[in-house]
């Protein structure tokens, strides 16, 4: 029995009924052909970044506009973009940055002891603007609610859900508890990071304090069961607030006074630990923000992680 082959000329010298389906064959085989062609160009088009990258990949997320000299030039009237962990955007690896000189995570001493929030009961929770420990004093401030959205920078994004997020940073004085208000444990936490990889925190807004930009500072965790030392961080970094709510609050809210002289005389290109990194790291690290002094700020940044 004679086999015919699509992807070979047909046979000729028959009749008309039989070369009408070989005819048929040859328009499929060319547009099969065709279709062949083109397909490396639609895979390629249709697949979205999975490796690293240079600490960029596209797929997922929250950013914001900066520059090494100013932050954002719209802080406190951008509304926070998509932070559900669905592919929208693009995630940055975040820079690992110094811990300073006052993260309570038992890497350093305060007042000759160590100090370890982190293995303290209470650490775990949302709202981290009241002390826990040996007092309830609640810091006062701005109203602002942080929501991190943690994704695998080598997995197009991919949020990484069962991580924890520790979070602390300085009062509106531009103090830090169990240091330079060794008396207090506000404004430190952990949450751990639900199925969209995401963490909120309501906090306060951050004074700014001679010599550095406004920031919050964090450290990510595989667990919440490895989150008992700075030691076992898988990152170490931190956020850099927008220009724009920095103005605003500083000039528009009561108890920030000394901030007002300390945020003119600093920029992220002079800071001693943003000045390095480039825009588009910078981009990431800065959250978005919106609301007012009077109603409180929402802010949001996408926080990526190479696993």
């Amino acid at each position: 029995m004679h086999k015919h082959n699509l992807f070979s000329a047909p046979d000729h010298g028959h009749s008309l009924g039989e070369d009408l389906p070989r005819m048929a064959a040859l328009a499929q085989r060319r547009r099969l052909l065709s279709w062949l062609a083109a397909g490396p160009a639609l895979v390629l088009a249709g697949c979205g970044g999975g490796g690293d990258d240079g600490g960029t990949s596209s797929t997922t997320t929250t950013t914001s506009s900066t520059t090494a000299s100013g932050g954002t030039g719209s802080g406190s009237s951008s509304s926070a973009s998509d932070t559900s962990g669905s592919s929208s955007g693009s995630c940055t690896r975040y820079t690992t940055e110094t811990n300073g000189p006052y993260p309570a995570d038992g890497t350093n001493s305060s007042s000759g002891s160590t100090s370890d929030v982190l293995t303290a009961s209470g650490v775990v929770r949302s709202d981290i603007r009241a002390s826990f420990i040996s007092s309830t004093t609640v810091a006062q401030g701005v109203l602002l609610t942080l929501t991190l959205t943690l994704v695998n920078t080598n997995a197009s994004c991919a949020p990484l859900s069962g991580y924890a997020i520790y979070v602390w940073h300085c009062d509106r004085a531009g103090l830090y508890s169990l240091y330079t208000v060794p008396a207090e444990s506000y404004l430190r936490g952990v949450q751990v990071t639900d199925a969209n990889g995401q963490v909120t925190f309501t906090t306060i807004f951050p004074a700014c304090y001679a010599g550095r930009w406004p920031h919050i500072h964090m450290e990510v965790f595989s667990s919440l069961s490895t989150a008992t030392t700075g030691r076992n961080a898988l990152l170490v970094s931190q956020l850099a607030l927008p220009s724009a709510a920095c103005s605003a609050v500083y000039s528009g809210a009561s108890g920030y006074s000394a901030s007002v002289s300390n945020f003119s005389q600093i920029t992220l290109a002079s800071d001693n630990v943003f000045g390095d990194n480039s825009s588009t790291e910078l981009a990431a690290m800065t959250p978005s923000m919106s609301g007012s002094v009077s109603a409180g700020y929402a802010s949001a940044a996408t926080v990526g992680l190479a696993v």
